[in-house]
């Protein structure tokens, strides 16, 4: 679950950059990180005083947000209506932070989030809007909830806030330390968990008094939520002076400033044990104890509870560099939604030096950068040789600072880099403190570089006059104000050297100090108003991508199994498409692997698809335009390096919408496809064909085959999945009914032509469809899967019977070979879309009887890595699978390495004695009468392996140790555990197919759950045939019983299968057809395949010759 927020408001300090943060805002919201339903509104809000406080924040913001709801409702003034339903969320970034330009809320935080949909930082921004949205807010009702960002916020998945019979307004507590209290704020409660009072640094004896039984006390973590009804009386008093004055209305009507407090100046005077008097004399001034006036009148008659949430935490992040280190490097609480990691969204060449305990955050490392424990780098890009020693922070830094970092001391320093804007001049100035200075105390009591001011003025030979004016009071000397940073010089360019020396021995220190004192120097109190925070956000960006490229290249060559979609997410939603697009052209052209080019290319086809933004139609679709023919043919010739270039250049006609660019990413899809069929085209390699006699003109050679069951691990027999993963495949051949229901026959003619017959579904029925083919141009369309035929002219040229291309006549090269033509018949008893791997088995028993009708012999072997060659020259693709299936007799896992060339050995599973007889009692097939209509399912899992989704890398992993399972059950004839791995295997398919499973599948297997060991959808998926291994041996009446009480199945038939123990038999039989049948096959087809239609070829046809136009 998570909020829905109606509008989020972040508020920031005047003159902020509000633009700035308005674009990070929609940032996050393109990248899904506001929940699954984004608010209508995302402001980013100015306070209208430089010094408004975070009570006059709150009332400004929900003026805005009320205003702009108004507006949509549709009214001409703001009415107060609009937050009855309204869940309205408030950040407020507060106050300057001496160790991030941006402010506390955009400080990165060490987190990678895999699973996220968009690569991007982590800021504690996110942090909190996670942990608001999917959190804490949760089930609350109407409201404002308002957050402060200057914490480190840990709250449980189930925070345990009970929302039942809740008026008024609550405040949100942690438990904390009595220690770490005195310098915090706590609530003081009643025993109905009423707020009493807040103290703020109270006494001991004060926060003892607010205790809880485990010690703890409730610690203020800056956040609080007011109901519909509080909210609209806070809202009420916007028009009152002198609250007016909080609001951008109040600027614009000429009232003087006034600064408020949320908690001491707004919550309060709702606690119960707080009077009138007490509260509005608390004010510092008139105008504040006027403001509280008002506010106790309108508030505090609402109760004001308190929700402590166990097991949560609170770190201020306060100015202390020790802290906020010690915040960046240790791990959250185990309560947190983030997880910290020493490396992120970084590049870095030798991570072997960064020492455990040390924290890098986008940062590009070249080279060696040793790093420490306790030492923190973030936003900067160095180069080796560096190191950095510990109790260090570095942030800002490009690859121009480095040469200056080498030698110099590293330890327990702050060093930053700041995008400045003074008037219309931009520059870069480089600050450096000690870790354990203190910014504020006198420089008579504190340390500058960790040392004593004393010492420091006597190494380096600066003096009190260069840093502080001599008016200025001693006590107000402190390093805030002092002149240290070098911002201009007259006569050079200032860099990362020029407060470096700070840190030099007084020999060294002699010869900066005159350019040092000749720069115009500002204090970090005067910096901090100049500070161009879109620059420093732009600059983080841009560094980003810069290492993002460097993931691109080590993630693709090294043949990583790291999703990069996220990341192209992100820069499409940030303009860094073009970047992206670039990096990935030149891995394609330039890795010399083909395998890696493909990925690349499927890369690039993600991007386009990111940049239609959902428009333009369906990923999916065709990919043969004629005007990206010449970057297709260069592929075809192996001219990879070429060939992209082609189709980069034809890229740049595509880019103007979103329908041009989903055209265009099918072509890269179509493109890597190209590469594919290369790298499985490798195994032809283990196809050896020898001579055998050559049947008499006339004699048919018939080849029958079982069907396949795939017991576990299909989907990772899948090409490229096969040969970049490595697959495992356990398959059993089968009979149907009794008798082998896909089968062949070829036989040699005297006319020099080819004779193409699809039959009706036995050697016996009619033809159903025929083709002649006399010319090689009758066969040149044998790799497009929808023309007639495809499959068996696809047969003719891998058997090398027919040469394509030839300067032979077709006729001629028949004559003279065969001493005439061929006439081939096919045939299936399965339906279309059965699942049973008719296409694939179908090749085999084609190819096995061309080859013997033309005088040749070949293998199982070779007939297996035969079929996967034939089916990428038919472009259809497909794994190897099938053709073990149907082709090596009985029971079998087949496996492939995670290799080229690509080889499948398949070894035969010894089952105990008797058991194959025992499968044969407790196995069914039922048919479902679904067809499976999901054209485009192995274009979207080869899709979703390129991009190296997460799940779809895990549950390749998952299919292959599960196939091994399913082995060692079938070897211990255990039924129950070849049942588990079945189920298992089902919801594998599921995961890597969504959608393959019809609702009226579901119910079926939903009925026959009590009754099966496990159950599964042959093959894809989507439809088909269902097997089930039932608990009770021969079950089919019983089945059928269930199955026909049950609504909505349809047109179901349940069907007995047998182990093929013999596997596929190749014979030669007389001339006479008739002749030709085989036991079983004179058998009626089964009753639910009887009205079967003829299917096109682009359906994966159980017939190839069923894919005929007559």
């Amino acid at each position: 679950m998570a909020a829905e927020w109606s509008v989020v408001l972040l508020t920031c300090q005047r003159g902020g950059c509000v633009s700035a943060f308005q674009r990070e805002l929609e940032a996050r919201r393109l990248r899904g990180g506001l929940g699954p339903r984004p608010p209508p509104l995302l402001l980013a809000v100015e306070d209208p005083w430089a010094r408004l406080g975070s009570g006059g924040a709150t009332l400004n913001a929900l003026l805005v947000a009320a205003e702009h709801l108004s507006a949509r409702a549709g009214c001409t003034v703001v009415s107060s209506d609009v937050l009855r339903e309204a869940h309205i969320l408030i950040l407020h970034m507060g106050r300057d932070f001496s160790f991030d330009d941006c402010g506390r809320a955009f400080t990165c935080l060490p987190v990678e989030e895999p699973g996220a949909l968009a690569e991007a930082l982590v800021c504690n921004l996110d942090s909190l809007l996670g942990t608001m949205t999917h959190r804490l807010c949760v089930g609350s009702p109407p409201g404002v909830w308002v957050c402060s960002t200057d914490m480190l916020l840990t709250v449980p998945s189930a925070p345990g806030i009970d929302w039942g019979g809740f008026q008024g307004v609550r405040v949100i507590a942690v438990p904390g330390s009595q220690a770490y209290a005195r310098n915090h704020g706590v609530y003081l409660t009643d025993e109905q968990g009423l707020v009493r009072d807040i103290i703020y640094r109270g006494t001991e004896a004060q926060i003892q008094q607010c205790a809880r039984p485990d010690g703890t006390v409730p610690l203020v973590c800056g956040v609080v939520f007011f109901s519909s009804d509080a909210a609209e009386q806070l809202l009420a008093t916007h028009v009152i002076p002198p609250l007016d004055a909080c609001t951008y209305m109040g600027l614009d009507s000429g009232a003087p400033p006034i600064q408020l407090s949320l908690f001491f100046d707004i919550v309060l005077c709702m606690a119960g044990g707080m009077t009138e008097e007490d509260f509005v004399k608390g004010g510092s001034d008139a105008s504040v104890r006027s403001a509280r006036s008002v506010l106790w009148t309108a508030l505090h008659t609402f109760p004001l509870s308190m929700a402590c949430i166990p097991n949560a935490s609170y770190d201020y992040m306060t100015t202390s560099a020790s802290d906020h280190i010690r915040s960046l490097t240790l791990l959250p609480g185990s309560a947190s939604h983030l997880r910290f990691c020493k490396t992120a969204h970084s590049h870095v060449d030798q991570p072997s030096l960064l020492e455990d305990g040390s924290s890098v955050t986008n940062c590009l490392l070249e080279g060696p950068v040793q790093l420490a424990a306790g030492s923190v780098i973030q936003h900067c890009h160095l180069q080796g040789p560096l190191e950095i020693g510990p109790g260090c922070l570095l942030s800002g830094l490009t690859a121009g600072s480095s040469p200056a970092l080498r030698g110099c001391p590293l330890r327990d320093i702050v060093l930053q880099g700041h995008h400045i804007q003074l008037h219309d001049l931009s520059c870069r100035v480089f600050t450096l403190t000690g870790r354990l200075d203190d910014w504020q105390s006198p420089a008579e009591e504190a340390t500058y570089l960790n040392a004593p001011w004393a010492e420091f003025f006597c190494r380096t030979g600066i003096r009190e006059g260069d840093l502080w004016d001599a008016e200025m009071p001693r006590r107000s000397r402190c390093l805030l104000s002092a002149r240290l940073f070098p911002v201009l010089h007259a006569c050079e360019a200032l860099g990362l050297e020029d407060v470096l020396w700070l840190l030099a021995p007084s020999v060294v220190a002699g010869e900066r100090l005159a350019r040092w004192r000749a720069a115009w120097r500002m204090s970090w109190q005067e910096l901090l108003p100049c500070l161009d925070k879109a620059a420093e956000l732009g600059a983080r960006r841009a560094l980003f991508f810069l290492q993002g490229q460097r993931k691109v290249r080590w993630v693709l060559l090294g043949r990583q199994d790291s999703s990069l979609l996220p990341l192209t997410r992100s820069a499409v939603h940030e303009g860094y498409h073009e970047v992206m697009l670039g990096t990935l052209d030149e891995v394609a052209s330039t890795a010399g692997d083909a395998g890696i080019a493909a990925r690349a290319l499927a890369c690039i086809a993600d991007v386009l698809g990111c940049m239609a933004r959902g428009e333009g139609g369906l990923r999916s679709g065709p990919a043969a335009n004629r005007e990206w023919a010449v970057a297709f043919g260069l592929l075809e010739s192996g001219d990879v390096a070429g060939g992209v270039r082609e189709l980069t250049a034809e890229r740049q006609k595509w880019m103007s919408r979103p329908a041009l660019l989903l055209r265009a990413a099918r072509h890269y899809e179509g493109a890597e496809q190209i590469l594919i069929r290369q790298a499985v085209m490798s195994s032809c390699q283990f196809v050896t064909v020898g001579p055998a006699e050559l049947p008499p003109l006339g004699h048919w050679v018939q080849v029958v085959c079982p069907a396949r069951l795939d017991l576990s691990g299909g989907w990772s027999d899948t090409p490229p999945i096969t040969y970049e993963h490595g697959g495992a495949v356990v398959d059993v051949a089968v009979l149907v009914d009794g008798c082998r229901p896909i089968g062949a026959r070829v036989r040699r003619i005297s006319e020099p032509e080819l004779r193409l017959v699809s039959l009706g579904g036995t050697p016996r029925s009619e033809a159903v469809v025929e083709l002649v083919c006399r010319d090689l141009e009758h066969l040149q369309d044998y790799c497009q899967p929808h023309a007639p035929g495809a499959l068996l002219k696809a047969a003719f040229i891998c058997t090398q019977v027919v040469q394509l291309p030839s300067q032979k006549p077709l006729r001629t090269q028949l004559r003279e070979g065969f001493g005439g033509g061929f006439e081939v018949h096919t045939w299936s008893k399965l339906p279309h879309g059965s699942g049973l791997g008719t296409s694939s088995i179908l090749a085999g028993a084609v190819m096995a009887s061309l080859y013997r009708a033309a005088g040749k012999a070949a293998s199982t072997e070779s007939l297996i890595h035969a079929v996967l060659h034939l089916e990428q020259r038919l472009t259809t693709g497909g794994g190897w699978q099938d053709q073990v299936g149907g082709l090596v007799p009985g029971i079998k896992i087949g496996r492939s390495k995670a290799q080229l060339p690509l080889r499948v050995e398949v070894e035969k599973i010894p089952v105990p004695s008797g058991y194959t007889q025992t499968l044969n009692d407790h196995l069914l097939l039922v048919y479902t009468g679904k067809t499976r209509l999901a054209r485009n399912l192995l274009q979207d899992v080869v899709r979703n392996w390129y991009a190296r989704l997460p799940s779809t890398v895990q549950n390749a992993d998952a299919l292959v140790s599960n196939a091994e399972e399913c082995a060692q059950a079938l070897r211990q004839g255990n039924l129950p555990l070849l049942g588990g791995c079945l189920d298992r295997y089902w919801q594998q398919k599921k995961c890597m197919a969504p959608g393959c499973e019809p609702r009226a599948v579901g119910r079926m297997m939903d009925a026959l759950r009590p009754y099966v060991y496990g159950q599964c959808l042959a093959g894809a998926g989507g439809g088909g045939f269902l097997y089930i291994l039932t608990k009770a041996p021969r079950q089919k009446e019983a089945l059928h019983q269930i199955l026909a009480k049950t609504e909505g199945l349809g047109n179901f038939s349940i069907h007995s299968i047998e182990v093929d123990t013999d596997g596929f038999s190749v014979e030669v039989v007389g001339c006479d057809q008739k002749d030709s049948a085989h036991p079983g096959e004179g058998r009626e087809r089964p009753a639910a395949f009887q009205s079967r239609e003829v299917p096109a070829a682009s359906e994966a046809a159980p017939s190839a010759a069923s894919s005929l136009r007559s």
